[in-house]
């Protein structure tokens, strides 16, 4: 075997100690999912700034209330985790809604689509400062569970996780207890087990918007990954 192409951008299902043992050349999907993932994360903050399911609940019911919580995107603090191709795409959408949007990465760079990108070790100081947290980097050994009980305490009250990434980048238990006692909502496409326990306590979360693994999905995804695909193979 010589060559791998992988139709995920993530390399985490992969024994690659065997590929770069053999020297296998293998390639990822980079690029491909980025802009419906960062499409689903805007989706799912406006759904929680909104009050989509308030609205829907009682449409159902023909019931004519008005909310008087609806909260604008504008002004407000993004903090994306994870600068990558997704990350940077939902660094665009945000900023064009007038967000203040501030990365942190292991890799700090200077890119136009952040006001600052910062060191991963400066998260602490950042969860602090962010309205909405993205979390789009991968899963290692360094980053699993780094969402945990400490992390959740700094964020904001009333702020919003959203994840994009892996389940394991998030410890449950404590994101379960954040949300009752200080966040506003989570956007969640993404869990430690997949698929997600009938009796997992997520499911009857009124401030949580869930999704089976599915943010990536859109129609321009094929032409995406055949483009990638053939100057992978052409080069």
């Amino acid at each position: 075997l010589r060559y791998i192409q992988l139709t995920s951008a993530g390399f985490d299902r992969v024994p690659m100690e065997y590929v770069k043992a053999h020297g296998i050349e293998i390639h990822n999907a980079r690029g491909v999912y980025s802009i419906p993932m960062a499409e689903f994360a805007i989706s799912g903050v406006l759904q929680l700034y909104k009050r989509s399911r308030f609205f829907y609940e009682n449409q159902k019911k023909c019931v004519w209330e008005k909310h008087r919580g609806i909260l604008e995107l504008y002004g407000k603090t993004v903090c994306i985790v994870g600068c990558g191709s997704v990350g940077t795409e939902c660094a665009k959408r945000f900023q064009a809604f007038g967000c203040k949007v501030i990365g942190v990465d292991l890799y700090p760079r200077e890119d136009i689509a952040y006001e600052k990108i910062y060191p991963l070790l400066d998260l602490d100081n950042c969860l602090p400062q962010a309205d909405v947290v993205v979390l789009t980097l991968p899963l290692t050994e360094e980053t699993q569970y780094m969402m945990n009980e400490q992390r959740f305490e700094k964020m904001k009250d009333g702020s919003v996780l959203v994840n994009i990434a892996r389940g394991a980048v998030v410890d449950e238990q404590a994101l379960v207890k954040a949300l009752d006692e200080k966040l506003l909502g989570a956007v969640l496409d993404v869990f430690e087990e997949e698929p997600l326990s009938p009796d997992n306590a997520l499911w009857q979360k009124e401030n949580v918007i869930l999704t089976p693994h599915n943010s990536f999905v859109g129609d321009g995804n094929a032409e995406r990954l055949e483009e990638i695909i053939f100057n992978n193979l052409e080069n």
